[in-house]
């Protein structure tokens, strides 16, 4: 089983297509959508009135839906689920759920409220609650090595601040690819590690 995180910024892509196909028939696979365009709309209106964290990481988690409901929009096989049940039902029928976290998360009053923790902190802590063990992080900018430090990935502000310690609590293994790194998740998707850059706590 594998996590998927989709970065927001993949909303103006030209691979974002060529991702959805390729999920939506890999199989054993939990979308997690970035919150895109829709996020950035977010921030604008918290510069803009100057409301409080908390209505602003409930307005993001809104907007990681809206970016998820419109991928199940344009690409067949994929299906939005809010629930673990629902997860279980889609994955059952041979689909790829997509996740809608706003039901999950806000019953998770140990998640902060703030913009330190993103989708892609939440996206490890869906893999805690999916008992999945490996999550694949989706990004715009490529990287090289095999390996990469969790610290570094936060300071170039590619993960969120808050990423390193949801990782550290357990013990899922996460990786990145580029947009333009489609082609390879076949095979990691089979467990060839080696073709995607795996994120280190240490």
């Amino acid at each position: 089983m594998w996590v998927v995180k989709l970065g927001g910024s993949l909303f103006d892509s030209d691979h974002l297509s060529n991702w959805l196909a390729l999920l939506a028939q890999a199989g054993s696979t939990v979308i997690v959508p970035g919150g895109g365009p829709f996020a950035d709309q977010v921030r604008r209106a918290q510069r803009r009135w100057r409301f409080d964290q908390s209505s602003a990481h409930n307005m993001a988690l809104l907007a990681m839906e809206q970016f998820g409901r419109m991928v199940c929009g344009v690409q067949p096989g994929l299906r939005a689920v809010a629930s673990r049940s629902q997860v279980a039902e889609v994955l059952a029928r041979g689909e790829t759920p997509v996740w809608l976290p706003s039901a999950m998360v806000m019953a998770e009053s140990a998640i902060e409220h703030s913009w330190e923790v993103t989708s892609d902190s939440l996206a490890v802590w869906l893999c805690g609650e999916l008992g999945i063990g490996r999550l694949l992080l989706v990004k715009s900018a490529p990287l090289q090595g095999a390996r990469i430090a969790v610290a570094e990935l936060e300071e170039s502000g590619m993960i969120d601040s808050q990423f390193g310690a949801y990782l550290r609590q357990t013990p899922i293994r996460a990786w990145v690819l580029s947009a333009g790194e489609h082609g390879r998740f076949p095979a990691l998707h089979q467990g060839d590690a080696s073709l995607a850059t795996e994120i280190v706590t240490t």
